[in-house]
């Protein structure tokens, strides 16, 4: 027997959920769903390609929806709740949901990005431009370019959550690996963290040559709010004091435009925002992983007689 497909997991949630004020879980979310959908032994052990369990997935999925149409959030990590919305909405919405209403927050909030869209500029790692059209009208390879930007996007709002989760100093760390997943030291040891108090504004060094007289220095803020001029102003001014001419400022939030505009007067610093951090951070497999997928497609040269 197969299992539910993703959207019929997005009601059983969203009941667990409104009944968990304070919400639950991810795995206790998931289990719960699984039980109220009557999936069997065989079912539960079912798993995609990546391997993990397929009903996991899928009220992955159906959790997506509901984050997408602002009546669920996951705070911190493996945790789910309902927003204030998501909870007057099942009260508005007797169960069970009408067929209607399930396709309605399946389908017409995908165009709703997620909050690891941090940069109002438009500037970063993740294609914005979605694909238009419906199933019916698109082409596989259409389909196939729309199911990976939105896993993409799905994953890059992960990755947001879980920066802004970790400690100060992991966070330094992170950013340091991505850095050195860019080529950017020789070896990881040419990458080190200096963060602490009267670390002066940076966070890390990265050694350039072998006798690490060619550097750059590093400041990453886990922030929410843009930062300003003022911080990107005062990083310069810490790059001055240790006579360095480069640096990296690196935030999880946005910068504001007087911001770029002065990191863009000064020479040698570089401004990476949270969306291009994660961008970066998936095409380099930094805390992220991938799968293949075997797409066919004729070898029209193998036909030939020649």
């Amino acid at each position: 027997m197969s299992v539910p497909t993703y959207d019929q997991f997005i009601e059983p949630i969203l009941r667990f959920l409104a009944s968990k004020r304070d919400g639950s879980p991810t795995h206790e979310v998931h289990e719960a769903a699984a039980t109220a959908l009557g999936l069997t032994a065989e079912q539960r052990q079912k798993l995609i390609s990546s391997g993990q369990p397929t009903y996991k997935n899928r009220a992955n999925w159906a959790h997506d929806r509901l984050k997408r149409a602002g009546l669920s959030t996951s705070e911190r990590r493996g945790y789910w709740k309902l927003t204030d919305k998501g909870h007057a909405f099942s009260a508005e919405h007797p169960a069970p949901l009408s067929s209607e209403t399930v396709a309605h927050l399946a389908v017409d909030y995908l165009t709703v990005k997620l909050k690891a869209e941090v940069n109002p500029m438009g500037e970063g790692g993740i294609d914005s431009e979605g694909i238009v059209g419906s199933p019916v009208t698109m082409s596989p390879d259409d389909r196939l370019e729309q199911a990976l930007n939105e896993l993409r996007e799905a994953t890059a709002a992960s990755l947001v959550e879980r920066l802004l989760q970790v400690s100060p100093t992991r966070f330094e760390i992170i950013v340091l690996d991505v850095l050195h997943s860019l080529g950017y030291g020789a070896s990881r040891d040419d990458v080190q963290r200096v963060g602490g108090s009267g670390d002066g504004g940076i966070d890390g060094v990265i050694s350039l040559d072998m006798l690490g007289l060619d550097k750059v220095y590093v400041q990453a803020k886990r922030w929410q709010g843009p930062v300003g001029r003022v911080e990107v102003q005062n990083f310069y001014g810490a790059l001055a004091g240790q006579k360095a001419k480069r640096g990296v400022f690196i935030t999880t939030s946005t910068f504001n435009a007087n911001a770029i505009a002065y990191g863009k007067s000064v020479e040698g610093i570089v401004l990476v925002d949270g969306l291009k951090l994660v961008g970066l951070m998936m095409d380099h497999e930094v805390g992220v992983s991938s799968r293949a997928l075997k797409i066919p497609k004729i070898d029209s040269d193998y036909f030939d007689d020649d």
